[in-house]
């Protein structure tokens, strides 16, 4: 019998992934404001999956690699930048980051443990075993 990693449950889960919402529609409305052209959003939101490949080396690469791209703290480094030096590019490619990172802790997507890709903080995904 497999034993899955620890995983948040019951109001914590629930309020993270309300927070989740919260950012993706957060999101949504700052890159409104920068006026920048939606078919950019629309090729890049699943830019940070990306990263999955990593699994194809392991468990251990493939969640770091994962996870690394699905903090906030990067994009947020990102538009920070973007702001200080005034690209919107770089605060537009930040708003994406985020707007998907926001998006798959809204659907319940965490972040992953070393253990499987479907050993994530919010609960296991995938087939259930």
């Amino acid at each position: 019998m497999k034993t899955h990693a620890p995983a948040v449950a019951g109001l914590p889960r629930l309020l993270l992934m309300a927070e989740g919402l919260a950012l993706f529609a957060i999101c949504i409305f700052a890159y409104w404001k920068l006026g920048v052209t939606w078919w950019l959003f629309a090729i890049l939101i699943l830019a940070p999956d990306a990263t999955m490949i990593g699994y194809l080396a392991g468990p251990r690469l493939g969640a770091n690699l994962y996870n690394a791209a699905h903090i906030t703290v990067l994009p947020l480094l990102l538009g920070f930048a973007g702001f200080y030096t005034g690209s919107v590019v770089a605060m537009a490619l930040a708003v994406i980051w985020l707007a998907h990172i926001g998006m798959d802790r809204m659907l319940g997507f965490g972040l992953k443990y070393e253990t499987g890709f479907g050993d994530t903080h919010l609960g296991p995904i995938g087939k259930k075993s």
